[in-house]
């Protein structure tokens, strides 16, 4: 199912022994868009550390109660990085083993990003869509109303051109007009199939499930 990453902030995380904090963040890697780890603001647990904890490592989340359960131990989330913040700029989108993983960005500083199309701006970034079975991050969130008020629209990331990451700005490789029509995107309202679908066909580019189609139909006609 494909969710808004803003809910999950503020959502309590329990390890097997014991709540251990609240999600304040995500990291992802900016060549794949997958998750890659969970900010979690320990608070008076541990002197107001904030920690990394792996989606690896979530056994369950419960949406409604606004809980994630993970296969760990209180120690072990002790034993987890920190996360040492770096502020290039206005955007602190880098923690303390970027020398070893120069590709990790969270999505709090990703937020704010200007956003430009082939011909002109179009707005900022406002937020990101996630598939939550994957921890993928499928979309992200053009706020319009600099230029076009009152509209957000969902982008594939397979779409941005390039992103300057100490502008900050991100360049997409479609027109002004694309975003000016394609179908609004509402938070209170669940993203399905038949959305998604209307903005693929919208945009004129092929969804990313046809992959998995085109590999599950392979694999048929191979069995054969």
């Amino acid at each position: 199912m494909l969710r808004n990453t803003k809910q999950l902030k503020g959502f309590a995380m329990r390890a097997m022994d014991g709540e251990i904090g609240v999600v304040d963040q995500l990291y992802f890697d900016d060549e794949s868009w997958a998750v890659r780890d969970l900010a979690v603001y320990t608070g008076n647990w541990l002197s107001g550390r904030q920690v990394l904890v792996s989606p690896v490592a979530i056994m369950h989340t419960d949406w409604d109660a606004g809980l994630i359960h993970v296969s760990l131990t209180k120690k072990q989330v002790e034993q987890n990085p920190d996360i040492n913040m770096k502020l290039p700029g206005t955007a602190s989108d880098f923690v303390g083993r970027q020398s070893e993983d120069s590709h990790l960005r969270s999505t709090q500083g990703l937020t704010g990003y200007n956003i430009y199309a082939e011909d002109g701006e179009i707005g900022h970034l406002d937020g990101f869509v996630m598939e939550d079975e994957s921890w993928s991050l499928r979309y992200i969130e053009v706020a319009t109303r600099n230029w076009w008020p009152g509209k957000k629209v969902l982008v594939s990331p397979a779409w941005i051109e390039r992103v300057s990451w100490t502008s900050p700005e991100l360049y997409l490789s479609l027109l002004r007009n694309a975003i000016k029509t394609a179908p609004e995107y509402e938070e209170s309202k669940a993203i399905t199939r038949e959305y998604e679908s209307q903005l693929y066909f919208h945009y004129g580019r092929p969804p990313y499930w046809a992959d998995d189609v085109e590999h599950v139909e392979s694999l048929s006609l191979r069995d054969a």
